[in-house]
C-alpha cells in the first residue's frame, strides 16, 4: 500500500512531531531529581485521566483484544475490556493508602522494601521490571508489525525510529514531559479510533453480516454465556487486572496527582472511558470471524480494514500507531528510570543528584538494546505476558493485604507468595503445550496465598507492624 522509503519517511517525520514538543516543554521545566522521578501533587484531575487513558490506550489495543474474541468471543471481550476498569477504581484506596503512609514516595517498590524486608522487595522487583520489559518489546513488535503491514519496511527499522524518539524525550525531561506528551497523543488517538469504528462499520457492512455468519460458523461466540468464553474471559479479567497494580508507570501518576480528589477522578474517568473502547476493538475479531476473513486472528482487525480503507487513511495509520505505542513507551521508560533512580539513590546516597539521572539513563539505554533485539524478530510474547500475569497473581494478595494489615508479617508475605506460585505453575503450560488449565493456574495463583496467609494468621503473634516508620524511612530524593 505505501513503498518502504515513504513509510519510513512518515515514521521519521510523525516521531518528529511527537518527540521534539516534549523536548521544547523539557528545555523549560527545570525539575529537581524528586520532580522528574514523579512529578509530585502537580497534575489535576483532567491530567491525571488524560495521561492514565493514553497509558492504557496501548499499540495492544489494535492486537489483543480482537485476538481474543477469536478465541472466546463476546464472554473474552468483556473479561478483557473489565480488566482495564477495574483496577482503575481499585486503585484508588490504595492509592489513598499509599499516599498516607509514604507521602514523599515514589514506587511500590519502596514500600515493599521497608514493609517486609529484601526478600519480598526481590521478588516485587523481579515481576515489575520482568512485566515492564515484556510490556515495551510487545509494544515494539505490535508496532512494527502494523508498519509492515502497510509497507515493507523491516521490523527493526520500526521499532528503533519508536524507541530512539521516545528515549530522547523521556529519558530528558521525566514524567512531568511525559504526562504532557500523553495529551498531545490523545489528540491523535481518541479521533483516529472514531475512524476505525466508522471504517470497520463501512467494511463489516453493518452488523447483520457478522452476525449471521457467526450463527452459521461459530454461534458459541456470540453466547455471553458460552463455557469456553467465560473462562477466556475470566483468564484474561484475572490477568489484567492483577497485572496491572504493579505498573509502576500507574503508582507514579498516583503520587502525581494534586490530591487524593484529582486522583480519584482521574482514575474513575480513565477507567469508564477505556472500557467501551477496548471492548469495540475487542468486536473487529468477531467481524473477522464472522465474514470469515482469510488470514490470522492476531490481526484481525487490519484483516477487516485494510481491503476497504483509502490511501490517506493507511498513511493516517502511522501517527495513530505511533501515538498509541509513544503513549505507552514513554510511560514504561519512566517507570524503569524512577525504579532505577530510587534504587541508586539508596545504593549510592552520596552521588549527586546529576550523575545518578545520567547513570539511570545509561542503563536505559543500555537496556533499550536487547528489547529492540527481541521486537525486530517478531516474536509472539503471548506467553511471556501470562507467565509475567501469573507472578503478579502470586503477589498481589501478599503485597497489598499488608497495607492495611499490622499483624500480617514478612514470613507471611513471603510464604503465602510462593505458596501461590508453586501452586499456580503447577497447572501452567510449558512452553508449545495447549493452554488447557490456564484458567485454574490463574486461580491457584491468585487465591492460594489468601488461605495461606489466612492459616498464617491464626499463628498467635503479638508483633505488630508500626506503619509510622515508613514515614520516617522514605523521604524526597533530595534529602
Amino acid at each position: 500500500m505505501l513503498s518502504a522509503t515513504a513509510a519510513i519517511g512518515w515514521l521519521c517525520l510523525f516521531a518528529a512531531l511527537f518527540a521534539i514538543p516534549g523536548l521544547l516543554y523539557a528545555r523549560r521545566q527545570q525539575d529537581k531529581l524528586d520532580d522528574f522521578v514523579v512529578a509530585r501533587n502537580s497534575q489535576s484531575g483532567h491530567a491525571t485521566m488524560m495521561t492514565l487513558l493514553a497509558t492504557t490506550m496501548g499499540t495492544w489495543i489494535l492486537f489483543g483484544p480482537a485476538q481474543a474474541a477469536t478465541w472466546g468471543g463476546i464472554g473474552a471481550i468483556t473479561g478483557y475490556a473489565l480488566g482495564a476498569l477495574i483496577p482503575r477504581f481499585i486503585m484508588i484506596p490504595l492509592g489513598r493508602r499509599i499516599r498516607e503512609l509514604i507521602p514523599e514516595g515514589h514506587t511500590l517498590t519502596e514500600f515493599v522494601l521497608h514493609r517486609y524486608g529484601k526478600p519480598m522487595y526481590g521478588f516485587v522487583m523481579v515481576i515489575m521490571m520482568f512485566y515492564m520489559f515484556i510490556s515495551l518489546t510487545a509494544g515494539l513488535t505490535a508496532i512494527a508489525k502494523m508498519v509492515e503491514l502497510l509497507a515493507p519496511v523491516p521490523l527493526w527499522v520500526t521499532a528503533s525510529i519508536v524507541m530512539g524518539a521516545t528515549l530522547l524525550y523521556t529519558l530528558y525531561g521525566g514524567l512531568r514531559v511525559t504526562i504532557f506528551t500523553d495529551r498531545i497523543q490523545m489528540l491523535v488517538i481518541l479521533p483516529f479510533i472514531l475512524l476505525l469504528i466508522a471504517f470497520g462499520w463501512q467494511a463489516a457492512g453493518g452488523i447483520a453480516p457478522t452476525v449471521a455468519g457467526l450463527k452459521e460458523h461459530a454461534p458459541h461466540l456470540l453466547n455471553p454465556f458460552d463455557m469456553g468464553g467465560l473462562k477466556s474471559g475470566l483468564t484474561f479479567f484475572l490477568a489484567v487486572v492483577l497485572t496491572g497494580l504493579f505498573y509502576q508507570g500507574t503508582w507514579q501518576r498516583i503520587f502525581a496527582a494534586k490530591d487524593n480528589k484529582a486522583m480519584r477522578n482521574g482514575f474513575i474517568l480513565s477507567g469508564v472511558l477505556s472500557f467501551p473502547i477496548i471492548f469495540i476493538m475487542g468486536l473487529f475479531g468477531l467481524v473477522f470471524m464472522g465474514l470469515g476473513l482469510p488470514g490470522d486472528g492476531s490481526v484481525a482487525l487490519f484483516n477487516v480494514l485494510l481491503s476497504e480503507i483509502p490511501l490517506w487513511f493507511a498513511i493516517g495509520l502511522l501517527p495513530f500507531g505511533l501515538a498509541l505505542i509513544m503513549s505507552s513507551a514513554d510511560t514504561t521508560i519512566s517507570a524503569l528510570s524512577s525504579m532505577m533512580v530510587v534504587d541508586l539513590r539508596r545504593l549510592m546516597p552520596n552521588m549527586s543528584a546529576h550523575k545518578l539521572l545520567g547513570l539511570s539513563r545509561w542503563f536505559i539505554c543500555l537496556l533499550a538494546l536487547p528489547i529492540l533485539y527481541v521486537a525486530s524478530q517478531g516474536f509472539s510474547v503471548l506467553y511471556l505476558f501470562l507467565l509475567a500475569d501469573l507472578l503478579c497473581c502470586a503477589a498481589a494478595f501478599p503485597v497489598f493485604f499488608g497495607f492495611y494489615n499490622a499483624r500480617y508479617q514478612s514470613y507471611n508475605a513471603v510464604l503465602s507468595t510462593l505458596a501461590g506460585l508453586i501452586a499456580g505453575l503447577a497447572y501452567f503450560p510449558t512452553p508449545g503445550q495447549e493452554a488447557l488449565y490456564l484458567l485454574e493456574a490463574f486461580l491457584l495463583a491468585t487465591f492460594v496465598p489468601v488461605i495461606v496467609s489466612c492459616l498464617l494468621l491464626l499463628i498467635p503473634n503479638r508483633t505488630r507492624f508500626d506503619f509510622t516508620i515508613l514515614r520516617q524511612r522514605i523521604r524526597r530524593l533530595e534529602g
